[in-house]
């Protein structure tokens, strides 16, 4: 019997050690899990910190940049303003320039009516001297003679009168009005075979400049004074014959602006 209890005793304490031992593994299992469970925790706190933290630095930002939006908005609705201002005045300006042009051009009509004029009674009614528009026209041989850049004795007292008639009236148009006297020269298709003129446009050319030089030389400034060649491409007669040539052939002067 006591063999018996002393085994029994025995085994007892045996399953006591291993129930204590299994205890002990189970707390030092649920340490283990305590322990991993709180660094899970710091873990995620941290994680929780710095998503706070960029949260508050990306709301920082947003509102710096929802300012700097206002700003350039506010900026953009004062230039455009301003913008509205200038084009308003520039529209103005425009249209008080336009005005000035056209006073300007009314007053030079003014004076190129009463040039005509008085240019019409120094040279007479003639069928070869007449005013087309807003020109006087010469037929070439009234200056001129065939193929010949050399003024006539008629011609240079033509061309004379002329300058008298401007020199008469060009003092009295204001000093603000940038006018001009212009000589055109005009020839007919018929091509020119000369030493000295290789063509119509020369030819025409040089019309126009002795007429030009002889205005200046009567007392017109040179500055005032333009000469031009059209040669024979502005035909006023289209037609055939010896008449259209010699209507084609002429000398145009305008008191025009610069």
């Amino acid at each position: 019997d006591a063999a018996a209890r002393i085994a029994a005793a025995e085994r007892a304490r045996a399953e006591a050690d291993r129930l204590r031992a299994a205890a002990d593994a189970q707390n030092g299992d649920a340490a283990t899990r305590v322990a991993g469970a709180e660094a899970t925790a710091a873990e995620q706190t941290r994680l929780a910190d710095s998503a706070r933290a960029q949260v508050a630095l990306l709301t920082r930002q947003i509102e710096s940049l929802r300012a700097e939006i206002a700003r350039l908005v506010t900026a953009l609705e004062l230039e455009e303003a301003q913008g509205r201002d200038r084009d308003a005045q520039i529209s103005l300006l425009g249209q008080r320039l336009n005005a000035a042009l056209a006073a300007r051009v009314e007053e030079l009509q003014r004076y190129r009516s009463d040039f005509f004029g008085r240019l019409r009674q120094v040279l007479g009614e003639r069928p070869e001297v007449r005013i087309v528009g807003d020109r006087f026209v010469f037929q070439g041989e009234v200056l001129f003679a065939p193929a010949s850049a050399e003024l006539s004795d008629a011609g240079r007292q033509q061309v004379r009168d002329l300058a008298r008639v401007l020199l008469e009236v060009t003092p009295q148009i204001p000093r603000e009005i940038a006018w001009v006297v212009r000589v055109d020269g005009h020839a007919d298709r018929t091509p020119i075979r000369s030493a000295r003129f290789a063509s119509n446009w020369e030819l025409a050319a040089a019309r126009s400049i002795a007429v030009a030089q002889l205005l200046i030389a009567e007392g017109l400034p040179a500055n005032r004074v333009a000469a031009t060649s059209f040669g024979d491409t502005q035909p006023i007669d289209d037609g055939e014959g010896a008449g259209a040539y010699a209507r084609n052939r002429r000398i145009e002067v305008r008191l025009t602006d610069r």
